[in-house]
């Protein structure tokens, strides 16, 4: 069993511009691009403990901000076990983490992110 400790630096360039894009989207209360940017450092980073628990924190941060109980109520499950799931390899690729998404279905992945994860 291979254990996902250390997001590669390529990679986590790329996770940490989704955030900002996110970040920067919200301020301009742009909720629907912000949350794109959200789902894709999801998608990014969900091989990785701490960016997939993290893009699930702000995911849950984000329900609040909007206040949408169901996305907090998605988020809150997700949160707790999302991390554990990376570290063990066993997330559903492509999964854009939302409460509006099963959190075990695998997805497409975009063909921009799939060519930053092949790296």
């Amino acid at each position: 069993m291979k254990f996902n400790t250390t997001i590669p630096r390529d990679i986590k360039f790329h996770y940490l511009k989704e955030l900002e894009q996110y970040r920067e989207a919200f301020k301009k209360g742009n909720l629907i691009h912000a949350w794109y940017h959200l789902e894709r450092a999801h998608v990014i980073g969900q091989s990785y403990p701490i960016e997939h628990s993290r893009a699930h924190w702000l995911m849950l941060k984000f329900g609040f901000a909007v206040k949408d109980w169901k996305e907090i109520l998605g988020q809150i499950p997700r949160l707790l076990i999302g991390g554990v799931k990376s570290f063990v390899g066993q997330i559903p690729t492509g999964n854009t983490g939302g409460a509006n998404v099963p959190p075990l279905k695998p997805m497409p992945i975009p063909p921009d992110i799939q060519e930053i994860l092949k790296k």
